[in-house]
């Protein structure tokens, strides 16, 4: 892994020179989807702040200014951007808590990974056994699923929970790779980064917000499920692009971009251009899969995607000038 830190402009493979990361991605990644944002934004905001002191979670340290740095209103509001008012708040806050629960792991894990099974096993047993909660974490998640199932059905209820268990399950994947003291293949760290994502949590309520229920037949046709996949990769992997620098710099290894710049032992910029190139690869298999599928689909079906496609282009939209990622507007790095 290169170490050097030179200021210096960027010449990519088409001739465009990029004096920082931001610029590089702008230049190079394919975002056909349009920047919207919910007319709400500004209530989801405001009941994320009171969410936080309510679970007692904004009494944690370093909480409050983490969600500043974060933005999760924001966030859900480019995501989101045709949800109602309800959606949108347990959107924001599900983020909001994400990314507590995330940050917590992180601190407790990167040196003993066996410190985290507390906090996952009690973060499980509410999701699957219904168990009380015995922290402000806890009883927010717990919360959050109380809400889950007053406002979806059962079948997506019950996807959510799952899903989330997933995401449980992949913070303690990334804290024994985050120990391991031999390189992460590259493979090995996009099928953990597809799990601490926290994405597919937040597709049943894409569901929740059409008019129907999908069937069973639409939600899980194999093409699809596909969909899901891409859509899910695609919007993490962009928010990969522009931590690239703050992950560098705080050793973190579960990240796209510092994947390919350790299997090609290349600068940072060359590494985050062939992450792009592979981010663009997906974007269009996700329009292409969308363009077959789409005949058949329900006016619900329809929404669903399109709401799978909103993260896609939200999270490029919200990591170009959220302030927990503005190392990359700094001058390139070597």
């Amino acid at each position: 892994m290169s170490t050097t830190h030179e200021e210096t402009a960027v010449v990519t493979p088409g001739g465009i020179a990029s004096s920082t990361l931001v610029e590089l991605i702008d230049a190079h990644l394919y975002m056909p989807f349009p920047f919207r944002r919910n007319p709400h934004e500004a209530a989801a905001t405001a009941g994320v702040d009171q969410w936080l002191r309510r679970t007692g979670l904004s009494d944690e340290p370093g909480v409050p200014v983490m969600i500043s740095r974060t933005r999760p209103g924001e966030l859900a509001s480019y995501n989101s951007p045709d949800a109602d008012p309800g959606v949108l708040q347990l959107v924001a806050d599900q983020i909001a808590y994400q990314f507590v629960f995330d940050d917590r792991a992180e601190e407790v894990g990167r040196r003993r990974p066996g410190r985290l099974l507390p906090m996952l096993c009690e973060s499980i047993a509410i999701l699957r056994d219904g168990a009380p909660a015995s922290t402000p974490l806890g009883a927010a998640l717990a919360d959050l699923y109380r809400r889950v199932r007053e406002r979806c059905t059962p079948a997506q209820a019950a996807r959510w929970a799952w899903k989330s268990r997933e995401y449980v399950h992949g913070l303690l994947y990334e804290a024994v790779a985050q120990a391991h003291p031999s390189p992460l293949r590259s493979g090995l760290c996009t099928s953990i980064r597809s799990l601490t994502a926290g994405v597919e949590p937040f597709f049943p309520l894409c569901e929740a917000a059409q008019p129907c229920e999908l069937s069973s037949g639409e939600l899980h046709h194999p093409l699809m499920r596909h969909l899901t996949r891409l859509s899910a990769d695609a919007a993490v992997w962009i928010p990969d692009l522009f931590s690239a620098v703050k992950e560098q710099r705080s050793g973190e290894v579960i990240n796209l971009a510092l994947a390919y710049q350790r299997a090609h032992q290349c600068p940072l910029p060359m590494a985050v251009t062939l992450a792009i190139q592979q981010i663009n690869r997906t974007i269009r298999e996700f329009e292409t899969v969308y363009d077959e599928i789409g005949p058949s689909l329900s006016p619900s079906g329809v929404g669903y995607v399109e709401g799978m496609a909103g993260w896609i282009g939200g999270c490029y939209y919200w990591s170009r000038t959220v302030p927990r990622y503005a190392d990359a507007a700094g001058p390139a790095l070597g």
